[in-house]
């Protein structure tokens, strides 16, 4: 439960810059994610009218809860994004101070408002006085274990939060200092759970069922948020799930399955950026699909040098159809299987 949400089950979209907007959101949750976030919208309201701030916060279709991540460094302005985005139907508001991305912490903002713990009592203090005091709606936090590793603060801010009213926390078991460099550590996780009433979601290096299994385990958390692994490989949640559920494996997408999904994915995106910018971010899509498939990075760089929708999606099917009959298993996805029982 987020507030007064019921979430069909306890694995997440994490949210990635450039990566979960609209289409790619809705792709997530058919294939078995929980929970999905919006890509973080700036706080400073000089750019809610801009194309980017607009797409981002953009929920048309999309199934509830409809959650918006916003991020910043001031708490005024932070409580009246929140209260721009509910206005727009956002259900769900969550505040970004895990990403270490150095833009956006040059800003004092993401994982750089975790070295102020006083800043970040009065954002949270602000942002749940503005929308889930005077309309209900839930605020979540997403957060590091600390600046660093010789001042891990993630039980302080847990507290923090827990004591403004935040009803959901997700905490990526890196410091802001690590970036996405070396592995994961869980303790963190761990201890923040035992330390809370609300509920904790464990993020960072998830990337396999197995993985999901141990670190809900290892944590207490009542949730896990998948990033990266679902890079290419959106039917990871639905794998995680059934794993979770059943504690066996469910079967590999056949190549005619992806085949459908890479173009119902690809029409989703071409009508929600339009041709020419459509055209260029899906590249990375595309590129993730095929980087583990036979004569993946080839294809990529042929694909890459197409200027015309239908053509790109007409060469992604052919490149998925050389790849075998529609009912074969996906050429990585076996491989990964066959790893994965040894």
């Amino acid at each position: 439960m987020v507030g007064t949400h019921r979430l069909p089950n306890r694995v997440f979209v994490a949210p990635m810059a450039g990566v979960t907007d609209l289409p790619y959101r809705k792709l997530c949750r058919a294939l078995g994610a929980g929970h999905a976030v919006s890509e973080m919208a700036a706080s400073n309201p000089r750019l809610w009218a801009t194309v980017k701030s607009a797409r981002r916060i953009d929920h048309a279709g999309e199934a509830a809860p409809r959650t918006v991540q916003i991020a910043g460094g001031d708490a005024a302005m932070l409580a009246e994004c929140a209260r721009f985005n509910v206005d727009r139907g956002a259900q769900i508001i969550d505040i970004n101070m895990g990403c270490p991305a150095k833009k956006v912490c040059d800003a004092a903002a993401g994982s750089a408002l975790l070295a102020d713990e006083a800043l970040v009592g009065r954002i949270l203090d602000a942002v749940v006085a503005a929308v889930t005091v005077s309309c209900g709606v839930p605020v979540t936090l997403k957060f590091r274990t600390g600046p660093h590793r010789m001042a891990r603060n993630a039980l302080s801010i847990a507290a923090v939060a827990e004591r403004a009213g935040v009803a959901m926390l997700t905490l990526h078991g890196r410091t802001r200092a690590d970036g996405f460099a070396g592995q994961a550590e869980y303790d963190t996780i761990a201890a923040v759970k035992a330390s809370v009433r609300i509920p904790v979601v464990a993020n960072g290096d998830i990337d396999t069922p197995e993985r999901a299994a141990h670190v809900l385990a290892r944590t207490g958390a009542d949730a896990v948020m998948i990033g990266r692994a679902a890079q290419g490989r959106p039917w990871i949640f639905r794998e995680v799930a059934h794993y979770l559920r059943h504690g066996v494996h469910r079967a590999a997408p056949s190549i005619g399955e992806v085949r459908g999904l890479l173009a119902a994915h690809l029409e989703d995106h071409y009508a929600f950026y339009g041709a020419f910018t459509g055209l260029r971010t899906a590249r990375k899509h595309i590129g993730w699909y095929v980087a583990a498939l036979p004569d993946g990075d080839r294809f990529r760089s042929r694909m890459n040098a197409i200027e015309d929708c239908d053509a790109q999606r007409a060469a992604v099917d052919r490149y998925l159809a050389d790849l075998g009959d529609d009912g074969d298993a996906l050429p990585g996805e076996a491989v990964a299987s066959l790893l994965r029982a040894a």
